[in-house]
C-alpha cells in the first residue's frame, strides 16, 4: 500500500475514537446532490475512497447504492466495520485501489481528498471508475466568520506543519485532470449541535496533526479549548452549542 502522510497515519490511528464522535454529519440537502448530481440509486456501486469511521459512508448506504469502503488506516477501518458491518471494507489508499478496472459507477472522497491530491490517484480513480460516473469531493468548511471558531483556528493553525489542509488549496492543482471534465461545486449551509464536549473539544482533537501530538501537548490544546469554552459568552454554561460550517461539495465526470 502506499504509504500515507505521518500526520494521518498517526493522528487518525491515535484518535479515530474522538474522530467518530467529534466530527460533523452533514446537511440534510447533500443527500440530493448524492442521488441528483452523482446519480447515486439502487443497482448503482459507489466507492467511498479514504472512507475513515464511515461518516459520511453512511450518506451513501441511504442512497440505496451498494457501497465499497477503502481506508488506509486500520483503526479507522475497525471504526468503521462496527458501524456498518454490512459496508465492504477494503485497505487500500487511493493511490492503490483494491479494485478491478471500471468497476464503480463514483467515487466520493469525504475530508479525505486533500490527503492524496496527486496525479497517481487521479489515475488509480480513473481507473475504477466507468466512462461518466462522477468523482465527487465533500468537505465541512468551519465558518471563520464567527469570532469563536476563529479562535478555535488559532490555537490548531501553529501545530499543523506541512499537513495537507483544505483551506490552502493545494489540493485543486490536480484540477483539470487528465480524462476529468471540469469541476463544479455546491455549497451548502451546515450547524452542528451538541454538547461542547463533542462538537469543540472531540472535533479539535480528532485533527490530524492534533492527535498526533505529545500527550503533554494535546493537554494543553485541550486547556486552550475549555479555556474557550469556559470564557465565550456564546459558548459558557451552555449544555449545547451550535457550530457552523458550510459544506462545499465538488463533482467532475470520467470522460469516456
Amino acid at each position: 500500500m502506499t504509504a500515507i502522510h505521518e500526520a494521518a497515519a498517526q493522528g487518525f490511528a491515535s484518535q479515530a475514537d474522538a474522530y467518530a464522535r467529534g466530527r460533523p454529519e452533514y446537511p440534510a440537502a447533500i443527500d440530493g446532490w448524492l442521488r441528483g448530481t452523482l446519480g447515486l440509486h439502487a443497482g448503482r456501486t459507489a466507492l467511498d475512497l479514504g472512507a475513515g469511521t464511515g461518516k459520511f459512508t453512511r450518506r451513501l448506504v441511504e442512497t440505496g447504492a451498494a457501497v465499497i469502503a477503502v481506508e488506509p488506516v486500520a483503526q479507522m477501518r475497525a471504526q468503521l466495520f462496527a458501524a456498518l458491518p454490512s459496508v465492504q471494507v477494503l485497505a487500500g489508499s487511493a493511490e492503490a485501489i483494491p479494485l478491478p478496472d471500471a468497476s464503480v459507477d463514483a467515487v466520493v472522497c469525504a475530508q479525505a481528498f486533500h490527503w492524496f491530491a496527486n496525479a497517481g490517484a487521479m489515475a488509480e480513480i480513473r481507473r475504477v471508475l466507468r466512462p461518466g460516473g462522477p468523482l465527487g469531493l465533500v468537505w465541512n468548511v468551519r465558518d471563520e466568520s464567527v469570532d469563536w471558531v476563529a479562535q478555535l483556528t488559532a490555537i490548531m493553525t501553529p501545530h499543523e506543519g506541512d499537513a495537507p489542509r483544505f483551506y490552502k488549496g493545494d489540493w485543486k492543482r490536480v484540477f483539470p485532470a487528465e480524462g476529468f471534465g471540469p469541476l463544479a461545486l455546491q455549497s451548502l449551509p451546515y450547524t452542528h449541535v451538541g454538547a461542547p464536549q463533542q462538537v469543540i473539544v472531540d472535533r479539535v482533537m480528532s485533527v490530524s496533526f492534533i492527535a498526533s501530538l505529545q500527550a503533554a501537548e494535546q493537554d494543553r490544546v485541550r486547556q486552550r479549548l475549555q479555556a474557550v469554552i469556559g470564557q465565550h459568552p456564546a459558548l459558557s454554561g451552555r449544555a449545547e452549542v451550535a457550530f457552523p460550517y458550510r459544506t462545499e461539495a465538488y463533482h467532475c465526470e470520467r470522460l469516456a
